[in-house]
């Protein structure tokens, strides 16, 4: 009920999306920057000589970037087209100190700012990176590594941010702009991509206007590949320390591809602009994600220290792994039984329905956005990467599982931007998120069937272990920020935010399916992990509550010193929320005492930032060299942290995951950013990010060696990139566009274990060599573009983990890739 009045009283304001480089705008409260968007971006300011004017919504008002007292970066669809980003994360390399990778063993974002990152998928772990989209909060991680079709610009706010983006991060946010329908305009653009590895991507987008009030833009794709990874992993002989089938076995997996994507999506807009001063624009999303499970190679080789692996000993790795190439020995069982479905690939199912509603009352502008997004996701995957067949053909599944959930947010933001005519205007509002998420997780152990035997019913290589519990979920925030020019040129900001946050969990200890009723009933059956849910069988579960109160502000002051050079200094102060963790009650290890159970299941507190920034923006030369810096110093409190720590189940080492605000820490650094036009048809883009960050304090129980001795979690010390686009006509028909970039990021830790500093486990550095030639016509009609990605063909880990005492594994980005896309985009105003 609550959310049907949400969506009813909001049909009556706006959402004014900061999009696009387009070449001059009005920088007043009122001006649209989404149609600025939809303007011709560079190529008209580069005809003219100069960079294009790009316009952000940083400070939720349209303003030009070189005068927005905020470190932020924008990527619009001019670079995102030249660049061909496989996703979201590709967009990391063109901003500073923005890192980006996958969470290990699952296709989900890792990203990472100013020395904090995501690097665990528990699914009420709050990322201290958001994602907006169309200034929706996506909840989720697994979805966050989004298609950059049909996108017309990203913004990446760095730092703390507390005040005026959705929920509180105490990293940044990452903003992204979709292409709005345009009135009057009927037209398609459509591109269709085929490449390495059976890749195929086939985008459209159409826009129809409907009488001159309204317009619709339909946006779909499809996007299917064979994958770049061999489920090649070797094994044997087979040496469990009891009798079992598989002992002795011996040999290799057969080698087919595994790790292809298989994904539908799909957004459908209708835009109504009843009059100059209203407009409503109303979404639909679809995404059917049916692509392989992420495929995982055993590195155990990586540890050097003393005490060896599970999956060694048992003789299930194979002990010349290091000599060969990594993709060629991913290890994946492909097991349909035992609740597990990994024939069937990860299923992600996405359904939102939002509302952007803007209202221009004379004196400023009333917006609303609504939404409500609906995922189900069935996660299944093989962790180990190591595996071994028996006689008959049944697979080992070391340690196979599936994480399933439910997940359905809403989402309410209502806020006014004053648009006075004298020196002083502000942006005020609320927001409001409710959340709920009911999570399974069914684990296949087989290999304790090696180690101890088979259970008295059954055995453990046949039985799932069922992990459930839940969720819900609300977050309120009221929020104010005002802004105070002081003469022509210097002007200060500040505001502040305060956020009540309440969250129920639910949770029973891991058990087996005939007695998820509290006895022992074989009768029990189910037919997916989530049939298991605290909901459906309620015996044994427990509920514990977490409540927080926190505020949160900025202030920020800047000078115009001239018309080519704006400097600004300011200070943030950012919370990221306490959560719950989906692991704890794993393997039953608190028995029948439930209290010890729940303080156990109790949530983390929130994580606390403050930031402290100096910069400057200049252009030169006419516009055609732009140059902007900052420096940052950052304070962490209270930080989260996941610790594995090691347990003995059974006589055998296994581990729990933990999350506790065990560590302070400190981050300071720069961020550059160069952008220049020395003669027409050629941009060149530099990228320089540094960040030095170190802990204070680290204290956990049963902590092996100094934990704050470690570097902080995914924050490499150096990141760098070099792009260049040169267009060169070829007659007054056509034109041939070139574009190469190459990337660097350094060496920074994905996990830590808190027993040995020799299990802590790096993504290695790399440099990556991108490039794409392209071959127009003058007015972009048509056109033909040749992909090279990592042509160097480096190896490189995008996830890492050490599982305690059981394994190491890895997941890897896409080698070397060539592929050809064609595209068209055509259209006519009415």
């Amino acid at each position: 009920m609550f959310t049907r009045q949400l969506y009813c009283s909001s049909c009556a304001f706006a959402l004014v999306a900061g999009l696009g480089a387009a070449p001059a705008f009005a920088q007043d409260s009122t001006t649209d920057a989404a149609t600025a968007a939809e303007a011709p971006p560079q190529q008209s300011a580069q005809s003219t000589g100069g960079l294009a004017e790009i316009v952000v919504t940083a400070t939720r008002r349209a303003t030009d970037l070189q005068s927005t007292p905020v470190s932020v970066s924008a990527v619009d669809s001019t670079l995102i087209a030249q660049a061909a980003p496989r996703d979201l994360g590709d967009i990391a390399a063109f901003v500073p100190n923005f890192s980006a990778a996958t969470i290990a063993n699952f296709n989900a974002a890792s990203f990472a700012m100013r020395g904090v990152g995501q690097t665990s998928i528990i699914v009420y772990f709050e990322p201290p990176v958001a994602v907006l989209v169309d200034d929706f909060v996506v909840p989720s991680v697994q979805t966050q590594l989004l298609d950059t079709f049909d996108i017309a610009q990203v913004e990446v706010l760095r730092g703390p941010q507390g005040t005026l983006f959705g929920k509180n991060t105490t990293g940044g946010v990452v903003t992204v702009r979709t292409k709005r329908p345009q009135m009057e305009y009927v037209g398609v653009d459509a591109r269709a991509e085929f490449g390495d590895f059976g890749q195929k991507k086939v985008q459209a987008a159409m826009n129809v206007p409907i009488g001159d009030i309204a317009a619709i833009r339909l946006v779909g794709g499809y996007e299917k590949s064979d994958g770049f990874y061999r489920n090649g992993a070797c094994y044997g002989p087979v040496t469990g320390f009891v009798a079992n089938k598989f002992q002795g076995e011996q040999g290799c997996l057969g080698g087919e591809r595994l790790g292809g994507k298989d994904v539908w999506q799909a957004r459908a807009k209708l835009l109504v602009e009843p009059s100059p001063n209203f407009s409503a624009l109303f979404q639909y999303e679809w995404i059917r994600d049916r692509s392989d499970s992420v495929p995982s190679v055993n590195e155990n080789y990586l540890y050097t220290g003393t005490n060896p692996f599970v999956t060694d000993l048992l003789g299930l790795t194979d002990p010349n792994a290091q000599g060969t190439d990594p993709l060629k020995r991913a290890g994946y069982t492909g097991r349909h039984d035992g609740l597990l479905f990994m024939d069937k690939g990860q299923r992600i199912s996405v359904d939102g329905f939002y509302a952007n509603l803007e209202y221009d009352t004379g004196i400023g502008t009333i917006t609303s956005v609504s939404g409500y997004r609906n995922q189900r996701s069935r996660i299944p995957n093989s962790y180990a990467g190591a595996t071994a067949v028996a006689d008959d053909g049944q697979y080992l599944s070391f340690f196979d599982a599936t994480r399933d959930d439910n997940r359905k947010t809403w989402q309410q933001e209502l806020r006014f931007a004053s648009d006075f005519k004298g020196p002083f205007n502000f942006v005020a509002g609320g927001f409001y998120q409710r959340d709920k998420i009911d999570f399974c997780v069914a684990q296949i152990l087989g290999f304790l069937d090696l180690t101890s035997g088979p259970l008295p019913f059954g055995n453990w290589n046949d039985t799932p272990y069922v992990l459930c519990n839940a969720q819900r979920a609300k977050s309120r925030a009221v929020f104010l920020e005002g802004t105070l020019k002081l003469g022509e040129k210097l002007t200060i900001a500040a505001g502040g935010r305060y956020t009540w946050d309440d969250k129920t969990w639910l949770g029973r200890q891991q058990t087996f399916i005939p007695a998820l009723n509290g006895g022992f009933d074989p009768s029990i059956t189910i037919d997916e992990a989530l049939d298991a849910s605290v909901y459906n069988y309620p015996a044994n579960v427990v509920s514990v509550d977490g409540k927080w109160r926190e505020p949160t502000y900025r202030a920020s002051i800047s000078y115009q010193a001239t018309d080519d050079l704006f400097v600004f200094g300011g200070y943030s102060h950012g919370y990221k929320g306490g959560g719950f963790n989906d692991q704890i009650g794993g393997f039953a290890a608190f028995g029948a005492d439930l209290d010890a159970f729940r303080a156990a299941a109790r949530p983390t507190d929130p994580e606390k930032a403050d930031s402290y920034e100096l910069g400057l923006k200049s252009q030169f030369l006419d516009n055609r060299l732009r140059f902007n810096l900052t420096g940052f110093y950052v304070k962490y409190k209270d930080l989260q942290k996941q610790l594995n720590v090691p347990i003995v189940v059974n006589g055998q080492p296994n581990q729990v995951t933990l999350f506790v605000n065990a560590a302070s820490a400190t981050v300071k650094g720069i961020e550059a950013e160069l952008s220049a036009n020395p003669v027409e048809g050629l941009t060149l883009r530099g990228v320089l990010g540094y960040q030095d960050g170190k802990y204070k304090t680290y204290t956990a129980e049963n902590a092996g060696y100094d934990l704050a001795s470690a570097p902080l979690d995914r924050a490499p010390k150096w990141q760098w990139t070099l792009d260049g686009v040169y267009s060169l006509p070829l007659g007054s028909d056509y034109k041939l566009t070139v574009n190469g970039n190459v990337a660097y990021t350094g060496r920074n830790l994905n996990t830590q274990a808190i027993d040995d500093p020799l299990g802590n486990t790096f993504l290695n550095a790399r440099t990556l060599v991108n490039g794409s030639i392209t071959l127009a016509q003058a007015d972009d009609r048509y056109y033909v573009r040749v992909i090279g990605k990592n042509l160097t063909d480096k190896r490189y880990r995008i996830a890492v983990q050490n599982v305690a005492g059981l394994w190491l594994n890895s997941q890897y980005g896409a080698p070397r890739y060539f592929g050809v896309e064609l595209g068209l985009s055509f259209g006519d105003h009415l």
